[in-house]
């Protein structure tokens, strides 16, 4: 009936390929533009930018009517989950968190969340002499998990998008570690929803401090480096 979700394969040949293209330029967009849209305006304009790219591809000029645009604004929290699904494992074999039913490794885990957590430690390359900000190996290879990996991954195939790579997509990586450490925080792991209600506000404060580390190493050029 009318209230089924409609996806790439219900709409014609030319229309699905580019829908395809276009959620993965959507995607592109959202991370390094606007992890956490202000607005549903501002999604749309950017799901509307997506569109046009992708029809620039073959070069044909199709309309992006709303049921298109209800396929490709699904991505924004797509892509939000599939980052943090990726860091989720990377995350507890890099600080070591241990799945065990034993109360000192429970205890081990709760002390290694909360060190971690107090003041954003988990972002310097040694978390325990808070040296080395934004240095910390496991960001690095979040990035390339999630955009790198084989020459078909949206960092390589759209690298227009991510070439400089930008504060936004940083501060994204930053706050799926610290949704990862939170699953932690009790000593057993637990799963903790990606919702923006509870983590746009730990974007923005990652993306700010972002922000200043950007400003005031503008002579060094280390933002690039990162």
């Amino acid at each position: 009936g009318s209230r089924q979700r409609l996806k790439a394969g219900d709409f014609d040949a030319t229309t699905k390929d580019i829908l395809v293209a276009a959620n993965s330029i959507f995607r592109c967009l959202i991370v390094t533009q606007a992890p956490f849209p202000d607005t549903v305006l501002v999604e749309t304009k950017l799901a509307k930018e997506a569109w046009r790219e992708a029809c620039n591809i073959p070069g044909v000029s199709i309309k992006l009517t709303p049921s298109l645009l209800k396929v490709i604004l699904r991505r924004t929290s797509h892509v939000r989950g599939e980052l943090k699904t990726k860091m989720r494992s990377l995350t507890a074999s890099f600080f070591g968190f241990r799945s065990s039913g034993s109360k000192e490794v429970i205890r081990q885990n709760r002390d290694l969340a909360e060190s971690l957590k107090e003041g954003s430690r988990f972002a310097f390359k040694d978390w325990e002499g808070k040296s080395g900000i934004y240095k910390t190996e496991l960001l690095q290879m979040g990035v390339n998990i999630m955009w790198f990996t084989n020459r078909n991954d949206e960092g390589i195939v759209y690298h227009k998008y991510f070439n400089p790579f930008r504060a936004e997509a940083i501060a994204l990586v930053l706050m799926a570690i610290e949704c990862c450490i939170d699953e932690w925080a009790t000593g057993l792991k637990e799963d903790v929803k990606f919702s923006a209600a509870t983590y746009s506000s730990v974007y923005s404060s990652h993306f700010d401090s972002l922000r200043r580390f950007e400003e005031r190493t503008a002579a060094y050029k280390l933002f690039d480096k990162i």
